[in-house]
């Protein structure tokens, strides 16, 4: 899926949602970042198997969406960092990013993980991770639509 619109910046929202309550995640986030007051900024939504480097090259910001598996971020997302790394390690410094974790648990250790890689890539968080831990719970969807609608903001008044 992808907005288009002349000269506007990029938003990437690569997201793993293997669930329904994932796939509510994503969408919130994708929501938030198309949202009524943001013009300028294209979204567009992709899976971490169908992300290629040359999607990331073309992205202004970058929201990534993880679950939690066994303490760790999802086989997906690792394949993404897994295949993007080398190509765009010398192109996308700086590129600013956001994280959203689905933890059945505490989220830790998925949180040091893609932390730890985004470090390497010298990627930019430019908030904390958004960890939604424990049970379901409704307001994890309205975090992620405030998470996509700030970063889509960020990025069309170029703060980030």
């Amino acid at each position: 899926m992808r907005d288009s619109m002349p000269d506007s910046k990029t938003l990437l929202i690569v997201a793993h949602a293997p669930s329904p309550n994932t796939v509510r995640l994503r969408d919130a986030v994708v929501s938030g970042a198309r949202g009524p007051d943001i013009e300028g900024v294209a979204v567009r939504v992709l899976t971490p198997f169908e992300a290629q480097p040359a999607d990331v090259k073309a992205a202004d910001a970058v929201i990534l969406g993880t679950t939690e598996n066994l303490g760790y971020m999802s086989g997906a997302l690792k394949d993404f960092f897994d295949r993007i790394y080398y190509p765009c390690l010398e192109e996308t410094q700086g590129l600013p990013c956001a994280l959203y974790i689905r933890a059945g648990h505490d989220g830790t250790g998925t949180r040091r993980a893609v932390e730890s890689i985004l470090t390497g890539l010298r990627w930019r968080l430019v908030q904390d991770p958004l960890v939604c831990r424990g049970d379901w719970d409704e307001a994890f969807a309205a975090s992620c639509e405030e998470l996509g609608a700030a970063m889509a903001a960020g990025l069309e008044a170029g703060v980030f």
